[in-house]
């Protein structure tokens, strides 16, 4: 193991190498210093070219940083990703076809890192079937240029399975907190753990090499055992880099690393909107004692509403990065938790998820279709990718998906009338998703219960499709709903309006349903 500057690690990184990058949306645990290093090192002299690059979550800050700085013409030849929201300049170097552009689900490439250490075959999982994962609906390929197969449909116990096959890692690039000599990593100052180890495990094992950042260098044999995360013997060379923050948004929160716990504070309601009218009708399909997971976007909009009702601590909130209880912290932060009660390892929260382990889970849509299907991956011309988001929705019991029902419209909430729409927008429940992210059928085939809510109208999935079941008050059925949507729904016999409390300045006197089934107050 070296200790060397951000330069000297670049320099390690071979033409043609697959490299993996470790850590999170919104530049959460991301090696930044490295990163840059590795493209300054190709602006100047054209080397590494035609990487391979991977990276399970999102990785990027929306700024130019993560994955972007792979983003040049020549650098690199083929992109598998989790989640490419983050990334402007590499989506575009897609849609071009400039590279070969892969979207995995974000639990299969977490799992497939320890597959690949332990030398097996591959991922074998019923994640993905009748999505665009399935290569019978693409493969999770996103432009032309991908041609190559990622992923197989096999059949093992008369099932189907999708078989995503483990592929060498030349290069792992990870983050910790601090490292003494020898190479041994913490992260006691990290706002999630990701697949660090098993991302290094998985390049020594390939026969590849790690590079660490770290913030600190402590001296060898001064560090608890118990609390390193990367074992020094996996390690090649480490970085330095006393300027890493935990995320683009936050140079350092002890709140957010789970240093300090966070004491009580007065909660701040969010201002009455047809956000809130949304989290607010999702939050009413929740049981007391559900185990939750909140998407990313508009779901965080439930634990602000719980948290101004006090029912916050009826439920247990998770985060597909690995934390259990306490409160996930939105927007650029994402993946990160105030107070959590457990984190661990990526990969152990996605064995849970794809188990059954959700109770339930709040999931925003871009598109919904006739059969009940959701996009989110792609859509107006963007590659955003999915995440966490086929794990999550194929794995959790019940499924409540949350979004405005037109794109860009303009609203007034309040007043004289509970909702008073305003005109403009474009249509996102379609005759059918450009991209199917989450599979209708398949959901029915199972029996899972599924509820879509938006501030106007909420749908409930039937085996027949999307059914209509509540009506905003004061709406016009024909001209507010139907008008908008390019299909007509079934209409539900009892059609009835949504809860007049939604809508509402002042709390609406929430309480959750009980395990048993009784209706919320």
């Amino acid at each position: 193991m070296r200790i060397c500057s951000p330069q000297e690690a670049a320099a390690l990184v071979p033409d043609g190498a697959t490299v993996l990058v470790d850590g999170s949306g919104g530049g959460v645990n991301e090696p930044v210093a490295v990163l840059a290093a590795l493209e300054a090192r190709f602006l100047e002299d054209q080397h590494p070219r035609h990487l391979t690059v991977v990276h399970v979550s999102g990785m990027g800050d929306g700024q130019g940083g993560g994955t972007d700085r792979f983003a040049h013409r020549g650098m690199v030849r083929r992109v598998i990703g989790g989640h490419w929201a983050w990334a402007a300049r590499m989506q575009q170097l897609a849609v071009d076809n400039e590279i070969e552009a892969y979207c995995l689900p974000q639990g299969t490439l977490s799992h497939l890192l320890r597959d690949i250490a332990a030398g097996r075959p591959g991922v074998v999982s019923a994640v993905g079937l009748g999505t665009f994962v399935d290569p019978r609906h693409g493969g999770g390929r996103l432009n032309e240029a991908a041609t190559e197969p990622v992923v197989e449909l096999i059949e093992l116990g008369g099932r189907e399975w999708l078989f995503t096959p483990a592929f060498p890692i030349d290069v792992a690039i990870v983050r910790g907190t601090r490292a003494d000599t020898r190479g041994n990593v913490t992260m006691d100052g990290e706002g999630l753990f990701a697949e660090t180890l098993s991302a290094a495990q998985a390049a020594r094992n390939s026969g590849g090499i790690v590079i660490a950042q770290v913030r600190e260098l402590a001296q060898a044999g001064t560090l608890d055992a118990r609390r390193v995360r990367v074992p020094g013997a996996l390690v090649d060379a480490l970085v330095v880099d006393p300027c890493q923050r935990l995320s683009r948004a936050t140079a350092a929160n002890p709140y957010l690393s789970g240093e300090l716990r966070a004491p009580g504070a007065t909660h701040e309601p969010m201002p009455l909107s047809v956000r809130k009218v949304i989290a607010r009708r999702a939050a009413m399909e929740l049981h007391d004692g559900d185990v939750i997971n909140l998407g990313f976007g508009m779901p965080d909009g439930v634990a602000s509403v719980l948290a101004e009702e006090g029912r916050e601590q009826e439920v247990v909130f998770t985060v597909e990065q690995g934390h259990i209880g306490g409160v996930p912290v939105g927007g650029s932060d994402f993946g990160m938790c105030v107070n959590p009660d457990a984190t661990v390892d990526a990969g152990y929260q996605f064995d849970w998820y794809d188990g059954g382990g959700l109770d339930v889970a709040v999931l925003s849509f871009a598109e919904l279709d006739a059969r009940g299907s959701v996009n989110v991956g792609r859509f107006a011309g963007r590659i955003a990718g999915v995440g966490g988001f086929v794990n999550i929705s194929q794995g959790a019991r019940r499924l409540v998906f949350v979004g405005t029902f037109v794109a860009g419209g303009s609203y007034e909430v309040g007043g004289d009338r509970p909702l008073t729409l305003r005109g403009g927008g474009q249509p996102k429940v379609v005759e059918s998703v450009g991209q199917v992210s989450f599979s209708g059928p398949l959901a029915v085939a199972q029996g899972k219960p599924v509820l879509y809510v938006t501030e106007r109208a909420v749908f409930r999935l039937t085996s027949e499709g999307l059914e209509l079941t509540e009506i905003a008050p004061g709406l016009d059925l024909d001209a507010d709903v139907l008008a908008h949507m390019s299909f007509t729904p079934r209409i539900g016999e009892d059609l009835r309006e949504m809860d007049p409390r939604l809508f509402l300045t002042e709390p609406m006197g929430l309480t959750l349903q009980r395990s048993h089934g009784e209706a919320p107050a």
